[in-house]
């Protein structure tokens, strides 16, 4: 080592303690200076206050796995998931199973097409319903060639018992719509949404349109947060309406059974055709008033029982 170089290296060793001293310094500077600015600004401490009580009541609504019940749960359906979404509108997976797997959903569908009638039409609006509404694949709606209906009327059958007819109708009846353009708005509402496993080539679901259990999870959510005629629909286990006596499809309005969820149930929607199988969606209040559950069920052989296993088993696993 050559002298020069022992003279840096020992000066170099030397000046570590003044730098040290310097950036501890800034740092206690630094710390001083915005201990003071948090202090005196009431903007900032609001801020922070806030931002604190978030993070209390994040972990207030965060179900403990109770290890002693807790248990592997298979649903037998080509996809399922429970979301739990807490009071201060913040999500979590509880339960997922293939939840984006892209598939038919049958008339899970009408969920989309209640949102877009509900987006571009007024409730009061009047529909005449056509010959070839009546001939859509169904007995459901009890609809007449020649009725005229508000629209408000015609999403009772299309949520309840999920009538192709009136989805036609109102796909394809009302003034200055056809159906190509329902289904571009239908497509066009899926990515505004964010829904982008989704899309819409009829608005029934006698056809195959795909989507995912997490992006009916979502839609379900906009629908219950947004659209309280949609959630009073599906609440709905019979009504009287236009004359006809209606009956929702959702067999869990009326169940007599003892399980935890029995009488949290919000609403639901179901579907079915050979190629999807049985589709069940069905909101329910969260224990304790933590918020609500939006469970999902795709491509079941028994729809109804999946999802009841899936809800029992909610119960069971986490400590609300």
């Amino acid at each position: 080592m050559t002298k020069n170089l022992k003279i840096f290296f020992v000066a170099f060793l030397l000046s570590l303690p003044f730098w040290w001293g310097i950036s501890t310094l800034q740092n206690n500077l630094e710390n001083f200076l915005y201990q003071r600015e948090i202090t005196t600004n009431p903007r900032i401490l609001a801020a922070l206050a806030q931002e604190q009580q978030l993070k209390q009541k994040l972990e207030e609504m965060k179900p403990i796995k109770d290890k002693d019940n807790y248990r592997n749960l298979r649903i037998n359906a080509r996809s399922a998931m429970s979301l739990l979404v807490s009071n201060e509108n913040e999500e979590r997976i509880l339960f997922g199973q293939e939840i984006n797997k892209k598939m038919p959903i049958a008339s899970l569908t009408k969920l989309m097409t209640a949102k877009v009638a509900l987006e571009n039409y007024n409730l009061s609006d009047k529909i005449k319903i056509s010959k070839e509404a009546v001939q859509q694949e169904e007995n459901f709606g009890k609809l007449k060639v020649g009725d005229v209906l508000s629209v408000k009327e015609l999403l009772y059958p299309l949520l309840m018992e999920s009538s192709n007819d009136a989805a036609f109708a109102l796909a394809e009846d009302y003034p200055d719509m056809n159906l190509d353009t329902f289904v571009s708005l239908m497509n066009q509402e899926a990515e505004k949404l964010h829904l982008s496993n989704t899309s819409f080539t009829n608005p029934s679901g006698l056809n195959p349109n795909y989507s995912t259990a997490k992006d009916m999870a979502k839609l379900t959510k906009v629908l219950i947060m947004e659209e309280p005629l949609v959630r009073e629909i599906l609440s709905t286990s019979e009504i009287n309406l236009y004359g006809e006596q209606l009956t929702n499809t959702n067999e869990f309005l009326n169940y007599n059974g003892d399980n935890w969820w029995k009488d949290k149930i919000i609403g639901g929607k179901t579907g079915y055709t050979e190629e999807s199988l049985g589709c069940f969606l069905l909101a329910i209040e969260a224990p304790n008033h933590r918020g609500y559950l939006i469970n999902v069920v795709l491509g079941a052989e028994d729809r109804f029982a999946e999802m009841k296993k899936l809800l029992d088993w909610l119960g069971e696993a986490y400590q609300w």
